[in-house]
């Protein structure tokens, strides 16, 4: 792969060889004296075409999670030596690489919290850890888009956003069973020993893996784009930094020139027309012909995060691996006329939000793309009876 200029042929073969022996249970110790050579000599660049070609050989994503910490354990050190430029202050790793090292104190107060037995300071502290959450989101709808337009071999990342998902599920076994359980429990400390192994392991293949290619292969306009994008969706831990640019007041309207879309039901200037999308209680996003992602609306209340990051990027990037295969199956029902919607609901933060998926031809019945509506239907499933016009107060 060009842009990894870093990489080696003869060593990325010696690797796979390596991660395959380990994933067939192969002894460890004749695999690390036999890719000793690789071993010592990699790169970040390595590991992502490593990776990669698993996937391309049809390695399943559950199965590389599976070994993956058997692997890491073994090129850690190795991956340690590799130089790369840290980001400074005002770059968008930076807050992410600062908002590892809060979450590490968090995770060190909890380690201390369960040695003392104090079950109350461990149920606040764990409580802490999803508020990582931020964190994930950044990575996945605005430095996953950037890296997968720039990346040729890019579908590792899907095995973190994988990972990231296995954080979220266990944060919520952990709080139910402390709720449920309401003291220490053996399943309690297998819950914490776990969700300890996965964010610290988190945040070695972001920190040895994806940053440093990051820093090397990402343009400045790039990351300021990043940085830019990063204030909507929020932080974990740290203080907001100082946006990057502020957004300029829209121009007013001033006469029919400023007619933007004109159609033989209206018309209306480009500012009318941001706010009349913008103001529909609905996340409305649009998915072209070509699966990309076109449009969203941003709407005061909105529940699932978008970044402008996304627009140009495949839909099926937008999901994590594990779901990818219900999003392509919708598609191909689309596209074969043989379904016209899809729905599903779901219960988080208290709402009840419905999201459809309504596929859209065009008037010669040709296929052009998917548009998806989520709704927050929680005070519209309470209705009863009546509530006219003229009953409005």
């Amino acid at each position: 792969m060009s842009e990894f200029i870093n990489n080696n042929e003869n060593r990325v073969k010696s690797l796979l060889q390596f991660s395959l022996g380990m994933i067939h249970g192969e002894d460890g110790t004749k695999l690390i004296e036999q890719h000793k050579e690789a071993l010592g000599n990699i790169t970040p660049y390595d590991m992502i075409e490593m990776e990669a070609r698993q996937i391309e050989m049809g390695i399943e994503v559950a199965d590389i999670k599976q070994h993956i910490e058997k692997v890491m354990n073994v090129i850690f050190p190795y991956l340690k030596k590799y130089d790369w430029e840290k980001p400074a202050e005002g770059h968008p790793l930076y807050y992410l690489m600062l908002e590892n090292r809060e979450l590490e104190k968090i995770l060190e107060k909890t380690k201390i919290a369960l040695k003392n037995k104090d079950f109350e300071k461990m149920t606040e502290l764990t409580s802490n850890l999803s508020q990582y959450e931020n964190h994930l989101i950044r990575k996945e709808n605005i430095l996953f888009p950037f890296l997968e337009k720039i990346w040729k071999n890019y579908t590792p990342l899907k095995v973190m956003w994988s990972l990231h998902d296995d954080i979220r599920k266990k944060w919520k076994e952990l709080a139910q069973h402390i709720k449920g359980d309401g003291k220490f429990t053996a399943r309690i400390y297998k819950d914490v020993g776990e969700l300890f192994f996965l964010m610290y392991g988190m945040i070695f293949k972001e920190e040895l893996i994806v940053y440093p290619i990051a820093m090397e292969t990402v343009t400045q306009k790039h990351w300021q784009q990043m940085q830019e994008q990063s204030a909507e969706l929020g932080y974990s831990y740290i203080k907001p930094p100082k946006e990057f640019s502020k957004k300029k007041k829209p121009d007013i309207i001033k006469s029919v020139s400023d007619i933007f879309w004109k159609v033989e039901t209206g018309e209306l200037a480009k500012e009318q027309l941001e706010l009349l999308l913008n103001n529909l209680p609905l996340d409305v996003t649009f998915v072209d012909e070509n699966d990309e992602v076109r449009f969203f609306s941003r709407p005061k209340d909105r529940f699932f995060p978008r970044s402008p990051a996304i627009i140009g990027r495949k839909v099926q990037n937008c999901h994590p691996p594990e779901s990818v295969h219900i999003v392509e199956k919708i598609i191909a029902e689309f596209k074969a006329g043989k379904k016209k919607e899809a729905k599903f609901w779901i219960q988080m933060k208290g709402k009840f939000i419905l999201i459809k998926y309504f596929a859209m031809h065009d008037d010669y019945g040709k296929y052009r793309g998917i548009l998806e509506v989520g709704q927050d239907i929680t005070e519209i499933r309470k209705l009863e009876g009546e509530m006219r016009l003229l009953d409005w107060e």
